[in-house]
């Protein structure tokens, strides 16, 4: 038995998060559509959760990668609040 045949890679493939948002936003426009079945929004649903939880997953792995880049040298972590830019119109 190959004990690393079954472990998935530590790290996401880059473009992996980007895919799987931009994935999920089709979802979401499609599930904003009236011409669908209740079987199909039952799966697209079903997908989009899926997608929410890997994002959310790959999101949360990404904060704690920077929290342990921004440890001070007594080893304290900062938590410093981020302020994206504001974009323009």
């Amino acid at each position: 038995m190959n004990p690393t045949a079954n472990k998935p890679s530590e790290a996401p493939r880059k473009g992996d998060f980007e895919k799987s948002l931009a994935r999920l936003e089709e979802v979401v426009k499609r599930l904003e559509s009236a011409d669908l079945s209740l079987d199909e929004a039952m799966k697209l649903f079903e997908e989009g959760v899926k997608l929410s939880r890997e994002c959310q997953k790959q999101l949360e792995e990404a904060e704690g990668r920077v929290e342990i880049l921004l440890k001070k040298a007594d080893g304290k972590v900062v938590a410093e609040p981020f302020e994206p830019e504001e974009e323009s119109s």
